[in-house]
């Protein structure tokens, strides 16, 4: 059989489908670039998320499509290219593609932890991610993450958010002179420190923002629901039945203020010994029963790992300090969950708008 024709090539990838979307790419538009040289293909395809699973799965499509072509060498080529929220002319953060809650209505439940970690391991897929610690009366992101210092203004007016293992991170905690100090606000002063958070800083280009709140349904959930185009957010439970009552009046604060749930993450689900016995310590089923109640996915169950608080304790979160470990792929497993997630929210909701102006897509090549 002779070198596949340019013809060929393009038709059979036109018919691979979008594992997202669900159509071929041909119908999508996605199929942005094909060259044929040779018995080699060349192939750039534009896909909505980041997510690891996408990427092996769009990988394993092209190669079934091609393979009756006998093509000898493929060099694909995504274009990563995270789809962005509907915003307004007043929205103060216009090149944040997207802001994500992560929340529950129940305190000790590891929710600093699990967006810490989530953060973590949507940045090792290659993402522009920001963390917002908007816990204001318990901060504890500079603690789990391990960073000093105060924030810096380059103009006297945008404050220059601090940065760490690629993340830029803003937090109460670090414009306190003594981490011990407690934050005595009523409710104005409350909603003026969440502002200025939200207003005056720099997040520059952000495929994610993720906004660590405090338990609860009280003002901080709702001041920032009201206030900016939330793309959706993350409800965080543990298995065991005193923590999911609480959990479930967040998912109500969701459903009244029209905040999309995109999934569920069940913290501390198991714990397993040394001899590989698997112990359910707070029960089983928690975070399913909140996952059928909001209608929506359970992203995954993270297990109870002596190494998430050790390496928290130490400043440097497990997804960092010990990607190998059962903890981390958990976290790496929900990452891609929400990636896949938040892409599809937006097309189901007609898609996204496009993206902000000088933040382009990201590009990823793969050889077969």
């Amino acid at each position: 059989m002779g070198s596949p024709t340019l013809e060929a090539v393009t038709n059979a990838l036109h018919q691979v489908e979008d594992p997202i979307f669900r159509r071929p790419l041909g119908e999508l538009g996605t199929l942005l670039d094909v060259r044929v040289e040779d018995g080699r293909v060349w192939v750039n395809i534009k896909v909505s998320s980041p997510a690891e699973e996408v990427r092996n799965t769009i990988r394993k499509r092209v190669d079934e499509a091609l393979e009756p072509l006998e093509v000898g060498f493929i060099e694909l080529e995504l274009t990563v290219d995270v789809p962005t929220r509907e915003t307004t002319s007043t929205d103060p953060i216009p090149d944040v593609r997207n802001v994500i809650l992560v929340m529950s209505g129940k305190g000790g439940v590891g929710k600093s932890t699990v967006a810490t970690n989530l953060a973590l391991s949507l940045r090792r897929l290659g993402s522009r991610v920001g963390l917002l610690d908007a816990d204001i009366y318990g901060p504890s992101i500079p603690t789990m993450l391990g960073i000093e210092g105060h924030p810096t203004s380059k103009d006297g007016k945008r404050i220059q958010p601090l940065q760490r293992f690629g993340i830029k991170l803003m937090s109460i905690g670090f414009l306190l002179e003594d981490p011990k100090q407690a934050v005595v606000w009523r409710g104005p002063m409350l909603h003026g420190a969440l502002q200025q958070f939200v207003n005056d800083v720099d997040w520059g280009g952000l495929d994610y923002l993720l906004l660590d709140l405090p338990p609860g349904t009280g003002d901080v959930a709702l001041t920032l629901a009201q206030r900016l185009r939330i793309t959706g957010a993350i409800i965080v439970t543990t298995p065991q039945g005193v923590a999911i009552q609480d959990v479930y009046k967040s998912v109500s604060m969701c459903q009244k203020l029209n905040v999309p749930i995109l999934g569920v993450v069940e913290n501390m689900s198991y714990f397993v010994d040394s001899a590989g016995v698997t112990h359910e310590l707070f029960g089983r089923g928690g975070g399913q029963r909140i996952a059928e109640f909001a209608e929506a996915p359970l992203f995954g169950q993270v297990p109870l790992d002596p190494e998430v608080r050790e390496w928290g304790d130490r400043g440097t979160p497990v997804v960092q300090a010990a990607p190998s470990s059962s903890s981390a792929q958990a976290f790496a497993s929900i990452a891609d969950a929400l990636a896949e997630r938040v892409a599809r929210e937006h097309f189901e909701r007609g898609g996204g708008e496009a993206a902000p102006e000088g933040e382009g897509p990201k590009r990823l090549r793969i050889l077969r």
